[in-house]
């Protein structure tokens, strides 16, 4: 199946998390000094293939981390994110703010999913809009490689989809981790640079 022919109507770009608040310098992570020249490539990096797939009647599908916003606004954390990420506070990654968007880069995104911990696919309803638009193979990308996409590959494989991982489309917060990362995917899921997945887009 890894190496069947596109359907490119059936074919998502799986973007996870690559959102203001992470990325741009005005967002939350910039504030707390959490910043990352790898993680803040991937943008330009994985456009080609995002603008391909619009071209061709393929699927962009945006991962939206939350912090929901409880009494007064306070956000729910959890308690070893709030350990990880002290910085955090009120407004940060909030439904509907300029820092919980994707980044303008990839905009627009043809579905658009909330999530609240690493997988996309954990308490969301991820897999109900995937198959209400006849999605089955999903090309994923984005941040963290260790977490958020690594979390979301494996349930994306485990619920049967054909799954593959843009090597140079993650990034994490150290070389080190990401390459470790892609290695423990490929029983999983398929790995290819996101030129190899152009190619894929583009022959179909």
């Amino acid at each position: 199946m890894h190496d069947a022919p596109l359907d490119i109507a059936r074919t998502g770009l799986l973007i996870v998390d690559l959102q203001n608040d992470f990325l741009h310098a005005d967002g939350a992570y910039a504030r707390g000094g959490q910043t990352s020249a790898d993680i803040a490539a991937l943008p330009e990096r994985v456009l080609p293939l995002a603008d391909s797939l619009r071209r061709k009647g393929g699927w962009v599908i945006s991962t939206q981390f939350t912090l929901v916003p409880g009494k007064g606004g306070e956000p729910f954390i959890s308690p070893h994110l709030k350990a990880l990420r002290p910085f955090l506070r009120k407004g940060d990654f909030c439904p509907g703010a300029w820092g919980h968007q994707l980044v303008d880069e990839l905009q627009p995104a043809d579905l658009t999913v909330e999530k609240v911990a690493y997988s996309a696919f954990y308490m969301t309803r991820m897999e109900w809009v995937l198959r209400k638009a006849g999605i089955d193979t999903l090309m994923v990308c984005g941040i963290v490689t260790n977490g958020g996409v690594a979390s979301t590959a494996r349930d994306a494989h485990v619920r049967d989809f054909r799954t593959m991982v843009l090597s140079d489309g993650c990034a994490a917060f150290s070389p080190e981790t990401h390459q470790r990362a892609i290695g423990d995917l490929g029983t999983v899921a398929r790995a290819l640079t996101c030129a190899e997945a152009l190619a894929l887009v583009e022959a179909a």
